[in-house]
């Protein structure tokens, strides 16, 4: 199963880069032109920005996930396949993962925000208790912003910090473009989406899904 992006609507980006109305479909499609009335944040030159991941630089095939923080089908992975997925095929260096933000509302794009903010070595364990406690601090109305904070404070940043990185606008236009870039890139339509090498499997695969698409390598 998985959140396509139609069903559970794209990111509000008129909310987040302060325009008044976009069409549905077309609003995250208008992203480059709202994007380029201020420069683009270069992934390189900002270390949050920068891969998160896990497992050896060198493995032999690399697997890509586009996850939003607020999809329940994303956290089911996380808590029952991705320790799986780490234990049998991460720490044996088969595969290298890496996570990419794909947010499908402001509060998965606060919460990535956060995520990246933190230093690179507490981001694993961050995303997978903001996925354990998803029900918590995501779906809390109008107070999931104190729970993500409370969360954050547990992972060493204060509330001061939190204020400020939530309020980033290099660091959201950052997430927002990355977004952009893997959807036209690789087509992505739900979360969570997985690239293998190659080629695209949505939905919230299985461990023998999971090793099935491993053991047929990275060609498309």
């Amino acid at each position: 199963m998985a959140f396509t992006l139609p069903r559970r609507g794209l990111l509000a980006l008129p909310s987040l880069l302060g325009v008044t109305a976009l069409p549905s479909l077309l609003g995250v499609m208008a992203l480059p032109s709202l994007l380029g009335a201020a420069p683009a944040l270069a992934q390189t030159a900002d270390p949050r920005m920068a891969e998160r991941s896990s497992g050896p630089a060198d493995a032999p095939l690399v697997v890509t996930e586009f996850f939003s923080l607020t999809c329940g089908h994303c956290a089911a992975f996380h808590i029952t396949t991705w320790p799986q997925v780490k234990r049998e095929l991460v720490e044996t260096g088969r595969i290298r993962m890496v996570w990419s933000d794909f947010p499908l509302d402001d509060v998965a794009l606060r919460a990535a925000m956060v995520a990246r903010a933190l230093p690179a070595l507490r981001y694993e364990a961050f995303i997978s208790t903001l996925f354990s406690t998803q029900n918590r601090w995501a779906f809390a109305q109008g107070r999931q912003m104190e729970e993500l904070a409370a969360l954050a404070a547990v992972a060493g940043m204060g509330r001061p910090e939190f204020d400020r990185v939530i309020a980033d606008q290099d660091l959201q236009r950052g997430i927002l473009e990355a977004r952009l870039a893997a959807q036209n890139r690789h087509q992505i339509r739900a979360t969570p989406s997985f690239v293998f090498g190659a080629r695209l499997v949505s939905g919230g695969v299985t461990m023998a899904e999971f090793r099935a698409q491993v053991e047929r390598g990275g060609r498309a």
